[in-house]
């Protein structure tokens, strides 16, 4: 059973992926943006999934999810003419 708590907090709403850490959407986007390109990385990074584990499924798919939209922004500027 995973348990989805959101919030509004100033830009908008906000998803609690990880109760045991309180880790938000929002922190798992920002890692993956900044390099996390992993579970293992996550969980090194945000402690993400080193507890119960119930955050893994969505955790890991916010990081699949946030790395392919960066992927997409990168070949949509290389595919630009110089």
């Amino acid at each position: 059973m995973i348990i989805i708590i959101t919030t509004v907090h100033g830009r908008g709403e906000r998803m609690y992926v990880c109760m045991c850490f309180g880790v938000t959407d929002r922190q798992i986007r920002q890692a993956a943006r900044t390099g996390c390109g992993s579970m293992r990385e996550l969980g090194k990074e945000l402690n993400v999934g080193r507890q119960c584990g119930r955050c893994a499924p969505m955790a890991r798919e916010l990081l699949r999810e946030t790395r392919s939209e960066n992927y997409m922004q990168l070949a949509n500027m290389l595919a630009q003419p110089a």
